[in-house]
Parts: structure tokens; sequence; C-alpha cells
């Protein structure tokens, strides 16, 4: 079980996206954890989500984590798959909750009531490629597929020799 989470190829583009989806909810994550960049903090985020939007308490918790903790996941590419994976789920959540009826796009200009939900399928397809490939290169899972399987890791793209 934990090979099929941890499994990867040393991809780049999929390093890449990792990164980048890991950068951006850390950043959300923190707002909604630690109050960072002008956010609610745990509490005020936990009464957001509960008394507001009527989500029940152990999954505004988990939507909560799923942003902090996931993020810092995908950072490093540590179980990558799950974080991806929690973080689509947000998202798709964020979408059916708060952002469907205010339609497709983000509020650019001010003139609609709320944001929209092409922020969210950005970040669902990004999630979902990381769910599908793995962490990509330069991730923890690729390290620990490495010392499980007792091989070394051969990055895509690189010539190499078989070993003698």
């Amino acid at each position: 079980m934990l090979h099929k989470l941890i499994h990867t190829t040393d991809d780049h583009a999929v390093a890449l996206l990792r990164i980048v989806l890991g950068i951006v909810f850390f950043a959300h994550g923190a707002q909604k954890a630690l109050g960072w960049f002008g956010g609610n903090g745990w509490s005020g985020t936990m009464n957001v989500f509960t008394q507001n939007l009527g989500i029940p308490a152990i999954f505004a918790v988990l939507a909560i984590l799923a942003e902090f903790l996931g993020s810092l996941g995908l950072i490093v590419g540590l179980l990558s798959r799950v974080a991806a994976l929690g973080i689509a789920v947000n998202m798709v959540v964020a979408i059916f909750l708060v952002h469907l009826p205010n339609g497709f796009f983000m509020n650019w200009v001010g003139t609609q009531k709320g944001e929209g939900f092409e922020y969210h399928i950005l970040a669902i397809s990004m999630a979902a490629v990381i769910v599908y490939r793995g962490a990509g290169a330069l991730s923890v899972d690729g390290m620990l597929e490495s010392r499980q399987s007792g091989r070394h890791r051969i990055p895509i793209g690189r010539p190499h020799a078989e070993p003698s």
C-alpha cells in the first residue's frame, strides 16, 4: 500500500506542478490555520466553516489540515498523492458550497457578488496530475521509494548505463 502511495518518477514537470500548488496552498492554509497573510486563523476559520457554511466540525478541521499540512507535504513531496487528493476534495467542496452561484470567472474587476470557480478548476487539475503521476522529481516520496526498492532512481530524459 505504501509503495502505491509513494511511487513516482523523476518527472520535473510534475515536480513543478507539485511545488507551485504547495506554495499557493501554503498561503491559503496558513491563513486558515495560523491567521497569517490576513487570514482568520484557526478559531475564526472554524467559526466561518461551522456557523456560516454549516460544515460539521470534523470536516472543517480536515479542510484546514488538508490545505495547511497538505501544502507542506506537496512542497517537500511527502505523501504527495494524499496531499493532492485532500486539496482537490477541498476545492470541489468549495465550488459547490460557495463559488458555483458566482459563475466561472473570478471577480477580477469587482463587479460580481463573489468569486467564481476558475481558480478551483486549475487547482483540481494540478492536484489530479499529482494524484495520477506521483510527486515527481526532488521529492521525499521518490527518496523513500528508492530506499524501499534498493534501486537508484534514474531521472527522466537522462541517458544512463545499466549497472554491471
